[in-house]
């Protein structure tokens, strides 16, 4: 089957661009998010695209005035992998690592939107993430993580709130491989596994930096895929090899209150990461959702639009489990601390030995 992709040199394999050349969980996926240097507006969306099932889907989710507002799309993808918009979502390529436009049309809900991301630095390119439960592949994906400024206006309830480059910031990412999408698995799993998940996720803004550090830790607390990155835009990018961090839970949850993340052995570079919240909820871009999880078959061209109150929202309930909260930043670095914000993404299911965590969802020890 041949489509648009064909005609870009995009080949991966000797199939067509419409065959994913691999198993049905095969998935290729674009995110977003923004927010204003107070967290007063925090934004984001995301996109995905499962070549296998035939599905694409997309998310935008604006959380404003304690209110999280879920606008959801779905549609048959028709193998036509470069036809980007799903419902009221679209996303536009205007200059590829470097430009990106989104824009959400009218609606069923109070909420319309069209803004431009432009990054601050080159991708990061994390470590490919491969991992296996018992003998079953459960993701096998790279991903590219990349900060930037937005300007645009995004319109709720009848107000326009216009972005500025200088102003409002935030991160995109882009993923592709292997991850448990669609209907879930039939069979169960292996037996006497408890499902164990320990991500910490922080891209951060500086003045003069982009920070970025990310944790995947097994029960025991080690980090099976780790990194920590300091972008000096002016000179670029710097990896930092020897990372160990700390960690603070909020009361008896599994929020996290503070975390200190050493670059160095010595301790001369370090972030400093403060939650302020309020929480952004990932099952509005589909996370866990039950529904509306990724590359679920709606039967057709589906939209639909809920809301989240933060105030109501049970961290023990599964549409809760995953967050990003705003938060505050401190980078230390030889001797001068510099302040940014952005955002400290948190999954944390199953056992984690340092944390105390010996349960699914018990809170640290």
């Amino acid at each position: 089957m041949l489509t648009k992709g064909d005609d870009y040199p995009l080949h991966q394999t000797p199939e067509p661009v419409a065959h994913a050349g691999t198993d049905r969980n095969f998935y290729d996926r674009y995110f977003f998010n923004g927010y204003s240097g107070d967290g007063s507006l925090f934004f984001a969306a995301a996109m995905g695209l499962y070549p296998q099932l035939d599905i694409i889907d997309a998310s935008f989710c604006l959380l404003i005035d304690g209110v999280q507002h879920n606008i959801r799309a779905s549609r048959r993808l028709g193998s036509e992998r470069l036809d980007l918009a799903v419902g009221p979502v679209r996303i536009e390529i205007v200059e590829p690592l470097r430009e990106l436009r989104l824009t959400v049309s009218d609606n069923d809900s109070p909420v319309t939107a069209d803004i431009v991301f432009t990054a601050r630095h080159a991708p990061i390119e994390e470590p490919r993430f491969t991992r296996r439960n018992g003998p079953r592949m459960f993701m096998d994906y790279t991903r590219m993580t990349q900060s930037g400024s937005w300007s645009g206006t995004i319109r709720c309830d009848g107000r326009d709130h216009a972005l500025s480059g200088g102003t409002h910031f935030g991160t995109r990412d882009r993923s592709w491989g292997i991850r448990p999408v669609g209907a879930p698995e039939s069979q169960p799993p292996p037996a006497g596994s408890l499902p164990q998940f320990y991500w910490l996720w922080a891209p951060l803004n500086f003045p003069g930096h982009a920070t970025f550090f990310h944790t995947n830790d097994d029960a025991e607390g080690a980090g099976w895929n780790r990194r920590a990155v300091v972008d000096a835009l002016e000179s670029g990018a710097t990896d930092y090899d020897h990372i160990r961090y700390e960690v603070r839970y909020a009361g008896e949850t599994r929020r996290v209150e503070s975390l200190l993340v050493s670059l160095t052995p010595d301790g001369e570079a370090t972030l400093r990461i403060e939650p302020v919240g309020p929480d952004f909820h990932m099952s509005g871009l589909g996370y866990t959702h039950p529904v509306w999880g990724h590359g679920m078959d709606h039967g057709g061209p589906e939209t639909a639009y809920d809301t989240i109150a933060a105030a109501d929202a049970d961290p023990h309930q599964q549409l809760h489990w995953h967050i990003q909260a705003f938060a505050r930043a401190t980078l230390t670095l030889a001797g001068e601390e510099h302040r940014g914000h952005g955002v400290l993404e948190q999954l944390l299911i199953g056992p984690h030995a340092p944390s105390g965590f010996s349960g699914l969802l018990d809170p640290a020890g």
